[in-house]
């Protein structure tokens, strides 16, 4: 079973931030990307580099994956993942965009897709949705 935990954004766990995941809108609409290769849907995200700040992370792989160029990012929480009985922590940010250029990391990214809800086939569908479901609450809010 996984279970997925939220904590304040400035939360510090004791083991390292592993992992930048950034649920981003697009004119009203939500942006997902599809890896090369995979035939499912993921938020974009990705690993935080050595030395690199999770948010320095997080703008790096919006960009990368979805090709946002134009966009205001801010974090919403911190998230542990714990499955199998291993932890791991991530920071989770919303990015609104305002301009869209082609997917730079072509290596990885197969397609991007703006779409009005999260997809049903996704990579993670025992994380994914949580996360989702986090960042549209903070947008309510």
């Amino acid at each position: 079973m996984t279970e997925v935990l939220f904590y304040d954004p400035l939360f510090r766990p004791d083991a390292d931030l592993i992992y930048s995941v950034i649920v981003a809108r697009y004119k009203e609409r939500w942006i997902f990307v599809r890896h090369r290769d995979r035939s499912t849907w993921e938020i974009a995200g990705g690993h935080i580099e050595e030395n690199e700040k999770p948010s320095e992370a997080a703008r790096r792989e919006l960009t990368e994956e979805t090709g946002a160029v134009k966009f205001d990012l801010q974090c919403i929480a911190t998230y542990s993942v714990q499955k199998d009985g291993v932890t791991g922590y991530g920071r989770l940010y919303f990015a609104d965009v305002y301009e869209l250029a082609d997917v730079s990391d072509v290596s990885e990214i197969e397609e991007r897709a703006i779409l009005n809800q999260l997809p049903e086939d996704l990579t993670y569908p025992d994380i994914q949705p949580h996360l989702f479901r986090k960042a549209v609450e903070y947008l309510e809010r």
